[in-house]
């Protein structure tokens, strides 16, 4: 993906070329005829990857992870108003009956998901589903959910953001700088550390971020408004709307990082939890940072042996129907700066207006 491609780009100053041939369709009205020959050529499956659902007045005075934030509520609406009026979206469920030989998913299906479980979920992106009448899957670290603890990934940002100290110093992964006073050049090292941090164990990603916090006086325990987990009684509110549940993991641990009987524990036990808090069964699974070194053929054994029908990846991409590989399901990763023609395009052409996502928690 070039500079020019990212979707951190500021717009204003150079639009995408993806957001410069979008716009160009939109004009011409084109949009909907190709989408419409598209998918009746190709008759996949489009999942859509959303994390937080959220307004941010001033992304300077922010203090978590920007890329984490996928739309704002008009941008949400105005996407789900057009998922509607021109797509039948549907549910894992019917994915699931379909391939147990029930009924076959109608053309241009597409299914709405949810990862981590931030309670902007329920806040302002569930009643907009409930409104329009969009059904949507919400996978949730259940760790999260009975601590309220926040998740560890966007705390170390925190960190990285709002401490005073003069220097960040983290052995375990080479890192030894000065931190800038601008929050900008924070956000750069806060994506490097991140990226870093996929290459050790989960144990010491844990550990890492735990040490910073107690040396910098900004323990995770103390939480924070901005960075809050779903919680049960705003899931089952959910679940009875309409909306489904599956699993992220209990702790948002990367999976194939964690010792064998840790990830089958983390594995069946979330699944556990979700049917025992919602007395509903647990079907699907996503992969906590989901790009290909996030699960490997042992978590999805391990999934299966769960009793989990279904697996998502974040890895960028439409699924054949059926899919060849049901526990290695691809979605298309929705993100702040697609604005509505970036977004028509991308569901209705995504060979064309998708990429890799440049999040690194998925």
């Amino acid at each position: 993906m070039s500079a020019s491609d990212s979707p951190g780009a500021v717009r204003a100053a150079r639009p995408s070329r993806r957001q410069f041939v979008a716009d160009l369709l939109g004009a011409s009205g084109l949009v909907r005829p190709f989408s419409r020959l598209r998918h009746a050529l190709a008759r996949d499956l489009v999942i859509l990857a959303y994390h937080r659902v959220l307004d941010v007045a001033d992304e300077d005075a922010f203090d978590f992870d920007l890329e984490l934030v996928s739309a704002s509520r008009a941008q949400f609406r105005a996407q789900m108003t057009l998922l509607r009026e021109r797509y039948h979206p549907v549910r894992f469920a019917d994915l699931a009956a379909a391939l147990a030989g029930g009924p076959a998913l109608p053309p241009r299906a597409v299914i709405v998901s949810f990862d981590d479980g931030y309670d902007d979920n329920h806040r302002f992106a569930f009643p907009i589903l409930r409104e329009l009448g969009v059904p949507a899957m919400f996978f949730v670290s259940t760790g999260h959910v009975d601590s309220g603890l926040p998740y560890a990934y966007d705390w170390l940002v925190h960190l990285l953001l709002c401490t005073r100290a003069a220097r960040l110093e983290i052995a375990e992964l080479g890192v030894d700088l000065e931190l800038p006073a601008s929050r900008t050049a924070r956000r750069a090292i806060a994506a490097d550390v991140l990226d870093r941090m996929k290459a050790v164990p989960a144990s010491v990603q844990s550990a890492i971020v735990e040490r910073l916090g107690v040396e910098w006086g900004m323990p995770r325990a103390q939480g924070h408004p901005d960075c809050r987990p779903l919680s049960w009684p705003q899931l089952r509110e959910m679940h009875a709307g309409g909306m489904e549940v599956g699993s992220h993991g209990m702790w948002h641990n990367m999976l194939a990082r964690l010792a064998p009987a840790d990830m089958q524990a983390e594995v069946a036990g979330s699944r556990r939890a979700i049917a025992d808090a919602l007395g509903a069964s647990c079907e699907v699974i996503s992969y906590p940072v989901g790009g290909v070194d996030a699960y490997d053929a042992a978590v999805i054994a391990a999934a299966r042996d769960a009793g989990f029908e279904l697996g998502c990846s974040y890895v960028s991409g439409t699924n054949h129907l059926p899919p060849r590989e049901p526990f290695a399901l691809r979605r298309l990763p929705i993100e702040r700066h697609m604005d509505a023609a970036w977004f028509a395009a991308l569901v209705g052409m995504p060979e064309a207006f998708s990429y890799t996502s440049r999040r690194r928690i998925g």
